[in-house]
């Protein structure tokens, strides 16, 4: 799938497995955006649902925290940032978490 979407931002995991940060797209109206737990080129569940902030904007919302298996998988590069809009449900676009 194409899409004129693109996103930027900064998600935060320290190592007492707290999470933070937010991410902005331009090029699409997003519906809902969410942390999922996969490799790159493969689909996860859900972990985090991030909260809309702003117009564009998708945060992590306060007390955000993984469990041991999920901050092992983000230690091995197997966490990803999908935002979804109404035409791509599944998500349009996505930007895999590294260190």
């Amino acid at each position: 799938m194409s899409t004129p979407a693109t996103g930027t931002g900064a998600i935060t995991i320290l190592m007492d497995k707290s999470v933070s940060g937010s991410v902005a797209t331009t090029g699409i109206s997003g519906t809902a955006a969410h942390i999922h737990m996969a490799p790159a080129g493969q689909n996860g569940p859900v972990i985090v649902s991030l909260t809309r902030t702003a117009a564009n904007v998708w945060s992590v919302p306060p007390g955000a925290r993984l469990t041991d298996a999920q901050y092992d998988a983000f230690k091995q590069g197997n966490l990803y940032v999908n935002v979804h809009s109404a035409g791509t449900p599944s998500g349009e676009i996505r930007g895999q978490l590294g260190q």
